[in-house]
């Protein structure tokens, strides 16, 4: 329907201690983790995630209230809706109120939709709690053709961002010990933007397509119902662990 999907979701909060994983080290020094640390506080990853495509956008925050996540939301789908190609030609207001109503149709409670709609351009896909259903920012999305779809409770499966938000914590945190918040931050930061370099997209794989799917069609994602046409490494080696392997090694 020439819409694009983007998913949102909220990681952490991911603490200031060792975190378990593999890793690669020199032959006979094997990773080691002290037996004491501090606790520093905590860090969240607000995420969004674009399945076509398999680009991720995020930003860490020492928390996940209304005030940073709608602030962060606003500037980050300001900019995704700014790139969208303009529309061939804009629909009549009658037709164009349908196609908004038409993501509501089978929900138990929906939301009034404004009397003035603009043209439907993006799906949100995010959880279903209180403070993504605040009138302001509901009208912002509205303002700005962003219909907001709610998973239901126990459905975070029903959001692609749950997967990619699995994997760049394991880049970026398995196998490390955080010293600050900042540090985690900066370090999904820098697992996301490698992500960008080559991203993977994601499909979805609810059950009506896996009825249809052959035995090599895809590999699983863990954390919801998706799936990639290439399987996804495991780890990736950090700076650092890279800097001491070749220095021992050469």
């Amino acid at each position: 329907m020439g819409l694009a999907v983007w998913c949102e979701d909220e990681a952490g909060p991911f603490r200031t201690v060792p975190h378990p994983g593999g890793s690669w080290r020199p032959e006979g020094r094997p990773a080691t983790q002290p037996h004491e640390y501090v606790r520093a506080g905590t860090a969240k990853i607000l995420t969004l995630f674009h399945p076509a495509t398999g680009r991720v956008s995020l930003r860490p925050a020492t928390s996940g209230t209304n005030t940073v996540l709608h602030g962060w939301l606003k500037e980050a789908l300001g900019q995704i809706v700014a790139a969208l190609p303009a529309r061939a030609a804009p629909l009549d207001p009658a037709a164009n109120r349908a196609l908004w109503q038409a993501w509501q149709d089978g929900l138990a409670v929906r939301f009034s939709l404004p009397a003035d709609l603009p043209p439907l351009r993006i799906l949100l896909v995010w959880d279903n709690l209180a403070g993504h259903k605040t009138p302001e920012m509901v009208l912002w999305l509205c303002r700005h053709g962003i219909m907001p779809l709610y998973t239901p409770l126990g459905g975070s499966w029903l959001n692609m961002a749950e997967s990619i938000q699995r994997i760049l914590k394991r880049r970026a945190l398995d196998g490390q010990h955080p010293s600050s918040p900042a540090e985690i931050g900066v370090w999904f930061e820098q697992t996301a933007r490698a992500w960008n370099r080559q991203p993977t997209p994601f499909v979805w794989n609810g059950k009506r397509r896996r009825r249809r799917r052959r035995p090599d069609d895809g590999h699983p994602i863990g954390g919801s119902a998706a799936h990639t046409q290439r399987p996804l490494s495991h780890y990736r080696k950090s700076r650092h662990e890279c800097r001491t392997t070749c220095q021992t090694t050469h």
